[in-house]
């Protein structure tokens, strides 16, 4: 049987991820292949880490990606940090919360778990003060909860961590690049981030940033695996890092002036993600988060002024995703299997107990644009329209209009 060329048809993607790859990045997946080791190729590596320090706002040093998802960076973290037997605590409001104690509690952590409903963050206090009775070695914790469309307040934990001697680990693969994830200011220790949502770069890597004191932790555990290991090198560890292609203290010599080789880099990968974050800066960091606001803005005016409500309008919302409640007696699949099938356009569902009540609208990195609001805005109204739910007609696309007007010319960025 004979195969012909792969050809996949268009969409716009307005889901909480992937998103739509900006076009550069696709452009620069397309280089020419260098060798892991080539001078060529290390030089991308460190503009890579220089470039990553500016987005997580972070002096740390080490400040690289995890070839793989943004799964792989989450457990080459917590893999990292944890061993048998450390207490962990994990505040849990939605799917990803979840994940942190499923990875923990693989790793032989003792866990601790506080909830709260999905939809709903804590109060800053609330976790500090567990922490205050808990313990841990570490808190593990998601900024942007992808499965609600929430936001956990940072600022006041990370700080309480540092004073407790408690290292924080935080999950912003859903709002880096996409808002303000200040690493140093907030006094986070450990930072995992994502390529395929406001960085705009396809699934494959986790940029990830740490400080001195995860560092520590990780020289206590190294173990430099046989053959390439020296003299040099401790083999005699109590407590070594359970994962090898995880073992952030093995990558430490891989991204660091040794260059010991670890495995063989994802080179067109990388070449996507350090024109990511350079499309990133060159936008700068303020504009970017400001074109989020905008476009945030302008979809939850087009969906109340179409008759509908939302679940996450709420001070903690993230910016990058509007979920909105299915209304009563519509088929959210079929609405959604609409949208895609008549306007190539994509959006969401939920998890767990928000699974059939919501949809989830992105507005993340280059699929944060105008036309990508209009259609989907249209494209909802039509879908819905067609499967029997009471909307008003006609009224989302001029609300949408007024807030861009509204904003002005200079704001409205493609």
């Amino acid at each position: 049987m004979a195969y012909r060329e792969l050809i996949t048809p268009l969409r716009t993607i307005m889901t909480p991820g992937p998103v739509e790859a900006d076009p550069r990045v696709l452009r620069a997946m397309s280089t020419p292949i260098l060798g892991q080791f080539d001078p060529a190729f290390t030089h991308i590596m460190n503009e890579t880490m220089e470039m990553l320090r500016q987005v997580f706002q972070t002096k740390n040093h080490w400040s690289f990606p995890i070839d793989g998802t943004s799964r792989s960076g989450l457990e080459a973290v917590l893999t990292s940090v944890l061993a048998p037997g450390d207490r962990v605590l994990i505040p849990i409001f939605g799917r990803f919360g979840h994940l942190l104690a499923e990875i923990a509690e693989r790793n032989g952590a003792e866990i601790h778990i506080i909830e709260t409903e999905w939809g709903q963050v804590f109060d800053q206090d609330e976790i500090i003060q567990e922490l205050k009775r808990v313990k841990p070695k570490v808190l593990a914790i998601v900024h942007g909860e992808t499965s609600t469309g929430c936001m956990q307040p940072l600022n006041k934990v990370g700080k309480a961590c540092h004073e407790l001697g408690i290292l924080s680990i935080v999950d912003a693969v859903a709002t880096i690049a996409g808002t303000e994830v200040e690493v140093d200011e907030w006094q986070l220790d450990a930072v995992i981030g994502g390529t395929q949502k406001c960085f705009s770069v396809p699934s494959g890597m986790a940029p990830i940033t740490y400080n001195e004191r995860i560092e520590k932790i990780l020289a206590a555990r190294k173990k430099v695996e046989r053959g390439v290991r020296t003299l040099e090198d401790n083999a005699d560890v109590l407590q070594p890092i359970r994962s090898n292609y995880f073992d952030l203290s093995q990558l430490q010599d891989y991204w660091g002036p040794r260059r010991l080789n670890h495995h063989t880099e994802a080179t067109s990968m990388l070449y996507a993600l350090r024109e990511g974050a350079r499309v990133i800066l060159e936008e700068g960091l303020e504009e970017r988060f400001a074109r989020h606001r905008l476009h945030e803005k302008a979809i939850m005016e087009g969906i109340k002024a179409m008759g509908l409500t939302l679940f996450n309008d709420v001070p903690w919302k993230r910016p990058m995703v509007t979920c909105v409640n299915i209304p009563e007696g519509i088929d959210g699949e079929a609405v959604r299997s609409m949208l895609l099938e008549q306007f190539g356009i994509e959006i969401a569902s939920s998890f767990g107990p928000l699974h059939g009540k919501i949809w989830r609208i992105g507005a993340m990195g280059y699929s944060c644009r105008k036309e990508n609001v209009f259609a989907v805005l249209a494209g909802l109204e039509a879908s819905l329209i067609r499967n029997g739910a009471a909307v008003i007609r006609g009224e989302a696309i001029q609300a949408a209009l007024d807030v861009y007007e509204a904003a002005g010319d200079e704001q409205l960025l493609s």
